[in-house]
């Protein structure tokens, strides 16, 4: 793997943070227009970058500010060859929110197993797996409750 390559991949990792929290979910969505997404497990969206900004509308409550008041903190980042042209990676993920009129909280943390492929010289997900495992106080962050299992444990490639 090149220098350039993981420079790549780490960018689009943590892009998604940075646009999920600034509120611009139509951008963040194109992040994975090529994409297959896993929750909890089961597929949610294959490849289609309006479904994902809709999904994350219809569950992330947005504020007045345009945003959800929070901050992802992507870490723990490993970038590994998975074969020509395609990169694994797992990262960690803490999400903080502060919505007006109460304290600074982690409401969730858990993994993101991605996968990259590489198109000419540019890199791209092709997959990524959205594993929470970890809850606070969704009252503020969520429009509707999502079933998410209190069993789930901790994603490792190994299992997927």
């Amino acid at each position: 793997m090149k220098f350039d390559d993981h420079r790549q991949i780490q960018n689009l990792i943590y892009r998604y943070p940075y646009l999920l929290d600034a509120g611009r979910l139509p951008e963040m969505g194109e992040l994975f227009a090529h994409a297959d997404i896993y929750i909890d497990g089961s597929l949610a969206i294959r490849s289609d970058a309006g479904a994902v900004a809709d999904l994350w509308a219809r569950y992330v409550q947005i504020y007045p500010n345009g945003t959800p008041r929070t901050h992802h903190i992507a870490t723990n980042l490993i970038i590994e060859d998975d074969g020509p042209d395609v990169i694994r990676a797992h990262s960690y993920v803490l999400v903080v929110q502060n919505p007006p009129g109460v304290p600074l909280n982690p409401i969730t943390a858990g993994d993101y197993l991605d996968r990259f492929v590489k198109v000419g010289d540019v890199w791209r997900f092709s997959e990524r797996r959205v594993g929470n495992d970890l809850f606070g106080d969704m009252a503020h962050h969520l429009r509707e409750p999502m079933n998410i299992r209190d069993d789930n444990p901790p994603q490792r490639w190994e299992d997927v």
